[in-house]
């Protein structure tokens, strides 16, 4: 089973502050952002000064920032937000975490993520690697279980 780690998410309640912090004093070198005013969020993500050339050709190994327009503070872990791994077939992944006893929280219905937790309430993110795979049962139907 091939699988890559990619990223890391973490909420920040201040942008700025958080880029002070993470590139300027700490050393991390930004990669790429992405602002989405639809969903009023932005992304920011971050690579070691080693790993910033294969995190800007490959999008890992990285440390995402999301910055959420409207909110501001988090309680209770809500900051950190998810590990992400890359695999080969999201249908194949999710099927044998499946028979396994995994319960998927967020089907891969655009054949491309997924999410699922770790015994611990941890939240992972399954992508498939490339494009996207065609809409495929059961997962195209599938409803989301509790959180992630």
């Amino acid at each position: 089973m091939a699988m890559e780690y990619l990223h890391t998410m973490v909420r920040v309640g201040n942008l700025d502050a958080a880029l002070d912090f993470y590139c300027n004093k700490f050393g991390l070198v930004e990669t790429r952002r992405i602002e989405n005013e639809k969903g009023r969020f932005t992304l920011v993500f971050l690579a070691a000064p080693g790993d910033a050339d294969r995190a800007k050709e490959t999008k890992a190994p990285l440390l995402e920032l999301t910055y959420n327009w409207d909110e501001h503070e988090y309680q209770g872990g809500r900051n950190f937000g998810h590990l992400a791994y890359r695999v080969d077939d999201i249908y194949d992944t999710c099927d044998r975490l499946m028979k396994a006893g995994v319960t998927i929280n967020r089907p891969p219905r655009d054949g491309y993520m997924a999410f699922i937790r770790s015994p611990d309430g941890i939240s992972i993110e399954l992508l498939q690697r490339g494009e996207p795979k065609a809409p495929a049962e059961p997962w195209a139907s599938m409803p989301n279980t509790g959180s992630w």
